[in-house]
């Protein structure tokens, strides 16, 4: 087996000694840690997409391999969750800092007599490198089947997001750690996670709680607020969401989605398009290729569930806010100036998980002091009264109410807008919702 930066005496990659590689692990604070939902939810996810009966998340030393995530295994302890380096196939990805792909362990000369084909019961194996945020490949992301087997294009390219998608959350954490409250909330955010999972009833439910950040991350000079409304009903799988990250740099990306449909299937595709989109907002910075490539992960999976979706990717300016925004079949975003003027901006475009190519657009905008830019789902535009109520022929709560309700808030912060929102939708429906509703409002506060 031939790696690019060679071999060790012993035959195993000499880039699992090398000192930046190492380096690079010991910063992620990831070697010897406990499992966690985060993970774990991807890790399930890529054994739901391929049909393996072991995926793993891993995490290569230079001669221990520490697995962070293998949701079939009970977690014992730190000594008990780890090999070494050489039982396992997962140094491959790292050797290589690249897929390492195999459909018949006991017949490929790369791993034919493996010590690990054995006691792991590997008949195929595909994996991917979680990589660093300078490029160093610190683990892999796997799935095993006991069988011989061909991959597909479509369950490789997920494995690959997939894949990004650890990475992104693992270089997020490290980006943080110099912020002790940062990483407060970041822990108090994954405890949550945490008990939702364990008082969950399926893990599709347990997907959607992760898919709503219960506290938005603050972003320097910006007012940050979101609501989530649920419809009325007993219906616990949604496909509404939103997310308020850091791209990279000064750029941030702010975006909401609505999956068509609800239940299990529905909470798959809403869970593959926020990782998707949070590992690729860091490569581009334009919304419209973003979006593009989700459309990509869909059609390549066959999501059984279509999406539309609005992304803004902005930076904060000594004159407020600069960005660019693009419409995926969504209704579009809306703009209320310090004034109280409301403005709609974006370019229609097409919706995602039907067709290739897809017709999207960026629109760049900009908000000044006391602006605020407001994304939503339909559930805010499209509200019908109650059927059963005193009064179910009342027209239908469309764009322009909701444009005249946010022209009411003039003067209000970001959490006073939505809660005008959300107090004005329940008065419209008497407290009946028709569907869910996600709101996101960003606002530059104005000059003292």
């Amino acid at each position: 087996m031939e790696y690019p930066g060679g071999v060790r005496a012993d035959g195993l990659p000499a880039v699992l000694s090398d000192r930046d590689r190492l380096a690079a692990l010991e910063a992620s604070g990831q070697v010897g840690s406990a499992p966690e939902a985060v993970f774990d939810d991807l890790a399930r996810l890529a054994s739901s997409v391929t049909g393996c009966g072991i995926s793993a998340v891993t995490f290569v030393g230079e001669t221990r391999t520490f697995w962070k995530s293998v949701p079939h295994l009970p977690y014992g302890d730190a000594e008990s969750w780890q090999n070494a380096v050489g039982d396992s196939f997962c140094y491959f990805p790292v050797g290589m800092n690249g897929p390492f792909i195999v459909e018949d362990a006991e017949k490929d000369p790369r791993t034919a007599g493996h010590p690990a084909i054995g006691p792991w019961g590997v008949g195929a194996w595909a994996g991917f490198p979680i990589v660093s945020a300078d490029g160093q490949a610190i683990g892999s992301m796997c799935v095993i089947d006991a069988n011989p087997r061909v991959w597909t294009a479509g369950e490789l390219e997920t494995l690959a997001i997939l894949a990004r998608a650890v990475s992104s959350e693992v270089n997020l954490r490290v980006s943080l750690s110099s912020t002790r409250n940062a990483l407060t909330r970041a822990q108090d955010a994954l405890e949550t996670v945490q008990e939702a999972l364990d008082t969950s009833k399926e893990l599709a439910r347990s997907l959607q709680d992760s898919l709503l950040p219960p506290l938005l991350r603050p972003v320097p000079g910006l007012d940050a607020a979101a609501r989530y409304l649920e419809a009325s009903g007993d219906v616990s799988v949604v496909g509404d969401f939103y997310d308020l990250f850091q791209a990279r740099g000064p750029w941030w990306t702010a975006v909401i989605g609505d999956v068509c449909g609800k239940g299990t299937e529905a909470a798959k595709v809403t869970a593959l398009a926020r990782y998707t989109l949070r590992a690729d907002a860091g490569e581009h910075l334009s919304p419209a290729a973003v979006l593009d490539r989700l459309n990509a992960a869909m059609l390549a999976q066959r999501a059984p569930r279509y999406l539309t979706a609005v992304q803004a990717t902005f930076r904060t300016t000594p004159a407020g806010l600069a960005g660019r925004l693009c419409l995926a079949g969504h209704p579009p975003a809306l703009i209320r100036r310090a004034d109280g003027r409301v403005q709609q901006v974006g370019t229609p475009g097409s919706l995602l998980g039907v067709f290739a190519p897809v017709r999207l657009a960026d629109v760049r905008f900009r908000l000044t002091p006391g602006d605020l830019l407001l994304l939503y789902t339909d559930g805010a535009c499209e509200a019908r009264p109650d059927p059963d109520s005193p009064r179910p022929h009342r027209p239908m709560f469309d764009e322009a109410a909701l444009a005249r309700t946010l022209a009411d808030t003039r003067g209000l912060d970001a959490a006073g807008t939505t809660g005008h929102i959300a107090a004005t939708l329940a008065a419209h429906h008497d407290g009946w919702a028709s569907d869910d509703t996600a709101l996101l409002a960003l606002r530059v506060p104005p000059r003292t």
